[in-house]
């Protein structure tokens, strides 16, 4: 099984696995040196907050103590109090447990683990104990010095022992993402884009930089200037994807170009085209220059028909995406040299990643997660099971580790099936090579071989489940302590005790936690509507860059959702999209209506109400056409900018999205 891993082609993995292990061992010598009960946690500790870069491994460490010790803090208060009622001290510690997973369903964030530690935590020491009360401070306290010296050394070894930056990645994947921008909108320009498959890849493109993004701060690199300027290259690019959208769909609906706005697009694709250099950049700025000047022109008309007035729209939405360009080509050098002299002034303050949050859905998981820990506790009671507290906190583990997932089940199979190997592993160390191990360098050498393997595969995404059943297998059932202490019976009552939980979560997670694709996409399509439906009426008023940043979020969480599901790919994001792009034209339209005077104000209010009213698409476009020409029948910057945002929201309403708005 193992022999199919190309081990040797993969330098990090090795080397992650070298300093995982190197920590791991010295997390052990230390705890044996000052006689901690269970040294075996210190080990367990190093794997579960080991990651490939120093920020990822800190703040995970940060993350996992603070957890720990406000897990083990509820623990020692819920335990004494609950002693003589037991089901009670269960039900209270299972309530714990799973508000805890739901707070971390909401944070969304590397934050999250903080929750999940604080829940897992409290299942591992204070199940155990619901029987023994009197030993819980103890088991807390030593619990939290066991898991602190994990968390010392892995920060130790991997901030110090040839560390590897996030910021190197990030700023690598900074310039794939600017890359991937640019083909974008060339495509768009060419008329070969795919708009759906180019907006999911930048959406999850940004996902992914925030998420590396998080961790920066830990590498000790950066400055609070180069963190503003993080956020504003999300809301810069956030913005070019809508801009590259409203480009498709205005080349898509004007049928001829003036010359001149077809010179300028294809002096723009060749200027898209070309290499990245200092001319670059000073053909980028004069391609600005030369689109204002082209959308002032256009603007200047004394009338505009609808036809000139969308030819106006695609010239500013040109004029926009070239300025968002060189704006993140700026604000990426910047970054890139970690120079927060030379960032670039913001007229706005920067808004950042925004995530949804579904706090109903986040209760349904958790309150599964409830009828399966107690169900658990229930049986263990009512059988007297010796090892059911052992399986039930397990079962704890369980949900709060996998609970995020939205099909947990094939990832807790994975971890069992790394667990079958942790046990035969541990088996054969216990009774056949610990007994003659007399000296902890010899020990060190034995144990290698299992752990870089195991490490090594633990760094790769497709095995990292399967490769923690055997980090965290191995030390507790090899009872790694001062001496050696192999007793066969417990060993075999503890790998019971493993599997009959994770099986148990298994099946009781698919019944219960199980999301399924098709489900969770209406969901999120139902949200959006509802959000526009509320902007609509005014009740939901985010600003424009919030809104933006929550719909990219939104979008890039179909991915792994429309894998599994029957929608329609391309359909399915164009409804997210168009949702996205109808509630900027609200907001917009909401903005003129408190600037504007009273005819203009109440035609607004007009197409609002059409719109909250479900009113047929084309009776929407057709008044908006017909509120167009009035208002450019004033040439000043207000009406055209009132007349851009008509076009915007006429163009929004000619997609699929609402064909399903009154779902």
């Amino acid at each position: 099984m193992f022999g199919s891993v190309a081990l040797t082609g993969d330098a990090n993995a090795l080397l992650y696995s070298a300093k995982s292990f190197a920590a791991a061992m010295l997390a052990y010598y230390i705890a044996l040196s000052i006689g901690l009960e269970k040294p075996s946690w210190a080990i367990i500790t190093v794997y579960i907050v080991s990651q490939t870069s120093v920020g990822a491994s800190l703040s995970r460490s940060v993350y996992r103590l603070a957890g720990t010790i406000v897990g083990a803090g509820a623990t020692v208060l819920i335990v004494p109090t609950f002693v003589n009622t037991p089901i009670f001290c269960s039900v209270i510690l299972t309530g714990w447990i799973t508000f805890c997973l739901y707070l971390s369903l909401l944070e969304r964030t590397p934050r999250a683990y903080a929750f999940v530690l604080a829940g897992y935590t409290a299942s591992l020491i204070g199940f155990p104990a619901v029987f023994h009360p009197g030993e819980i401070f103890d088991t807390a306290i030593v619990r939290v010095q066991e898991i602190g010296i994990g968390i010392f050394c892995a920060a130790l070894i991997h901030r110090y022992v040839l560390p590897k930056r996030i910021s190197g990645l990030f700023n690598s994947k900074i310039a794939q993402t600017l890359d991937s921008a640019r083909q974008m909108l060339a495509d768009t320009l060419a008329g070969s884009a795919n708009e759906a498959a180019a907006n999911l890849k930048l959406a999850l493109a940004l996902q992914f930089l925030q998420g590396l993004s998080h961790h920066i701060p830990y590498d000790f690199a950066f400055s609070a200037p180069v963190r503003h300027a993080r956020k504003a290259l999300h809301d810069k690019l956030a913005r070019l994807l809508i801009v590259s959208g409203e480009l498709h769909d205005r080349l898509l609906m004007v049928t001829a170009l003036p010359a001149d706005i077809q010179t300028l697009l294809e002096a723009v694709q060749s200027w898209l085209a070309g290499e990245e250099s200092a001319k670059r950049k000073i053909t980028g700025e004069a391609l600005a220059e030369r689109s204002a000047a082209l959308t002032k022109q256009l603007a200047g008309a004394e009338v505009l028909t609808f036809g000139t007035a969308l030819q106006m729209n695609l010239v500013r939405h040109l004029h926009e995406a070239i300025i968002l360009l060189l704006q993140c080509e700026r604000l990426a050098d910047a970054l890139a040299q970690a120079k927060p002299a030379q960032l670039p002034a913001e007229d706005k303050p920067a808004k950042g990643y925004v995530f949804h949050r579904d706090s109903l859905s986040a209760a349904r998981t958790a309150l599964g997660a409830f009828v399966i820990i107690l169900s658990g506790c229930l049986i263990w009671i009512d059988t007297a099971w010796p090892d059911g507290a052992t399986a039930v906190s397990i079962l704890g583990v369980c949900c709060t580790l996998f609970g995020s997932f939205d099909t947990p089940a094939p990832h807790i199979v994975k971890y069992m099936v790394g667990s079958a190997w942790g046990v035969m592993i541990s088996l054969l160390y216990s009774f056949a090579l610990l007994p003659a191990v007399t000296e902890f360098s010899v020990l060190v050498a034995v144990l290698a071989p299992a752990y870089l393997l195991a490490g090594s595969l633990q760094a790769r995404p497709a095995t990292t489940f399967m490769a923690m059943g055997i980090t965290l297998t191995l030390p507790i059932l090899c009872e790694l302590g001062a001496h050696y202490s192999g007793d066969f019976a417990v060993a075999v009552n503890t790998a019971i005790a493993l599997f009959a939980a994770t099986g148990f979560a298994v099946v009781s997670m698919s019944l219960l936690q199980t999301v399924q694709a098709d489900a969770a996409i209406e969901r999120l399509l139902r949200t959006c509507r509802r959000d526009v439906r509320r902007s609509v009426k005014g009740v939901f008023k985010p600003d424009e860059t919030h809104w933006t940043n929550l719909m990219i979020d939104r979008t890039a969480l179909l991915l792994p959702r429309l894998q599994r599901s029957g929608h329609s790919a391309e359909q399915t994001l164009n409804q997210m999209l168009h949702a996205l792009r109808i509630g900027l034209s609200v907001m917009h339209l909401r903005h003129f209506q408190a600037q504007k005077e009273r005819k203009k104000a109440h035609e607004i209010s007009e197409i609002l109400s059409l719109l909250a009213c479900d009113t047929a698409t084309s009776a929407l476009r057709q008044r908006i056409r017909a509120m167009i020409g009035p208002a450019s029948l004033q040439p000043h910057q207000q009406s055209r900018q009132l007349v851009n945002c008509l076009v915007d929201l006429h163009c929004a309403l000619s997609e699929p999205y609402m064909e399903r708005a009154h779902d």
